[in-house]
């Protein structure tokens, strides 16, 4: 295939792939960047496309490198599991505590937050988002089963948002002449 005759293919199904990388990572500049790193992948592998059967092949090399990204430890570390169990509640995925927090008063200050937790949250807090531990890791450290450490994790963050929300009104509401 010659590069024009790629031009082409990539003008055509640009869509494509970009609506399947947005889809299974909820986010429009991680699919910008996977879409390109799928039309990358597909440009040096193409000579295995099966003729016809481009858009299909091309929405698979897109769904595998959302999915290679999705189980990336980049990924692990900047949404962590339990994100999901915010949004059910209200929470919009952006809220993370540990990012709001950091970006009002500074890492020093989620740390005193986190200290602050009573246990069994305390622990888990410190490993995860402190030393940014992977959870399996977390589970192996503490004797407790993955599942229980991901739910204190989702727990602790409600907790965390809650504090932040509270400090939040209280210097907004509290003004100074």
């Amino acid at each position: 295939m010659t590069a024009a005759e790629f031009t082409i293919l990539v003008q055509k199904h640009q869509g494509l792939v970009y609506t399947v990388c947005r889809q299974l990572t909820g986010d429009d500049h991680i699919a910008q960047d996977l879409a390109q790193e799928t039309f990358l992948s597909a440009w040096k592998s193409i000579d295995r496309c099966p003729p016809g059967a481009q858009p299909q092949w091309l929405a698979r090399i897109a769904a595998n490198k959302a999915k290679d990204y999705l189980k990336s430890a980049w990924h692990r570390r900047v949404n962590a599991p339990g994100d999901e169990i915010l949004a059910l509640s209200g929470a919009p995925p952006e809220s993370q505590p540990e990012r709001q927090l950091s970006e009002r008063a500074g890492a020093e200050e989620l740390r005193e937050l986190i200290l602050a937790l009573r246990e069994p949250y305390r622990q888990v807090c410190i490993l995860f988002f402190l030393e940014e531990l992977p959870q399996p890791e977390i589970a192996a450290r503490l004797g407790r089963p993955l599942r229980t450490v991901s739910s204190q994790i989702a727990r602790a963050r409600q907790m965390l948002q809650k504090q932040i929300k509270e400090r939040s009104a209280g210097n907004n509401g509290t003004g100074t002449v």
